[in-house]
């Protein structure tokens, strides 16, 4: 069986003939050589979701999400995203022969619009959405009622909205389980509305159930501190998540002032015994530019959140040097052209008029 469905006794029942993958899952997960050393631990490691057929782990919930819709004979298929999760419909949807309509947080990267556009995805964006919180709410609203009156569901990668998709999500916890010991574990999310996080619990969970010499990991919530909805309360004690009326970060794909999974990310990552780490957008970029010159690993900005995560829990003392510690890397760095030209700002390439310059430039930087 390919992609995820190599788990197809743990995932919802769809006949094989409708099962959709473009290869999706069984992502690498690397140990850390060099950032480890620098910042002072001794097993980290980064699971390279980054790698996915779309660039990002929602092609996870896409390969169950579509699948779904295959089954049940659906032809249009209405998502909504801050790009990622419209790119991996997109795609999953034109291996389906399924119309896909996809209304996109403002401001999302060019980048992953125009991908959704080359897999032949209706691309819609409408000021505000996603940042401001009535607008969002007022407009999800009326998505849902059309949606609802064609026969098919919005796709939202959150277990409030689609808890089939959400299921292929999971799927990272069994991953990870077969390669590392869950004892002692730590495990470092990004979190916008925090379904990739309930669904590592949820995972992570079912596997300590089936087998209870797995044990269960320290799921760890990291935001960015103009979406800190989850990880602030859930560092409070406190059982509720925390509505904003706007977001004010600019780390693509984290932009989620609304509620959605938080109030089960709380009690989730609380059994679990972890906490919530907030950063700043300057961190995130920080942690960006490690990853891609220290560890060769290209992500977005969202993609380096959970790193930057790792490094403030290290300052504050909340991890030792011998807690192993894996991060989530979410998404690819070709997916935001804009964070590309932060990363290279300053550097340019080295353009010579004659070969003896070539090699005279090679000869005094050996």
């Amino acid at each position: 069986m390919k992609g995820i469905w190599k788990y197809n006794q743990w995932l919802p029942a769809v006949e094989e003939q409708a099962q959709v993958t473009l290869g999706e899952g069984q992502t690498p997960l690397i140990e850390s050589k060099l950032l480890s050393k620098e910042i002072g631990l001794k097993k980290l490691f980064f699971k390279l979701e980054n790698v996915n057929p779309t660039g990002s782990y929602k092609d996870r919930f896409a390969a169950v999400a579509v699948s779904g819709l295959m089954s049940g004979g659906i032809k249009n298929c209405f998502a909504t995203s801050s790009g990622n999760t419209g790119a991996a419909l997109a795609a999953y949807c034109a291996a389906s022969a399924i119309q896909c309509f996809v209304m996109v947080v403002d401001g999302a990267p060019i980048g992953k619009l125009e991908q959704m556009l080359c897999y032949g995805a209706h691309v819609l964006m409408v000021k505000g959405f996603g940042k401001d919180l009535t607008t969002t709410s007022e407009l999800m609203r009326l998505y849902a009622e059309t949606a609802e009156c064609l026969g098919s569901p919005v796709q939202i990668s959150a277990y409030k909205h689609s808890p089939m998709g959400m299921s292929g999500v999971q799927t990272i916890a069994y991953e990870i389980a077969e390669e590392l010991s869950l004892q002692q574990l730590h495990i470092f999310s990004p979190a916008g509305g925090g379904g990739l996080l309930f669904a590592l619990a949820k995972g992570f969970n079912h596997i300590a159930s089936g087998d209870s010499r797995h044990g269960m990991p320290k799921v760890h919530c990291v935001q960015p501190e103009g979406n800190d909805t989850i990880a602030t309360p859930l560092r409070s004690q406190k059982k509720h998540a925390q509505a904003l009326n706007e977001s004010t970060t600019a780390i693509s794909g984290l932009q989620v002032p609304n509620i959605l999974d938080g109030d089960d990310v709380i009690s989730a990552c609380s059994k679990s015994g972890g906490t919530g780490f907030v950063v700043t957008d300057d961190a995130v970029y920080n942690a960006q530019r490690l990853l891609s010159s220290r560890e060769g690993i290209f992500c977005e900005p969202a993609g380096a959140v959970a790193f930057a995560g790792v490094i403030e829990a290290l300052r504050a003392g909340e991890i030792k040097k011998e807690d192993p510690v894996v991060c989530l890397v979410t998404g690819s760095g070709f997916k935001d052209p804009d964070s590309m030209k932060r990363m290279a700002s300053g550097t340019a390439y080295n353009y010579f008029k004659t070969i003896n310059e070539t090699f005279e430039f090679i000869r005094s930087n050996v």
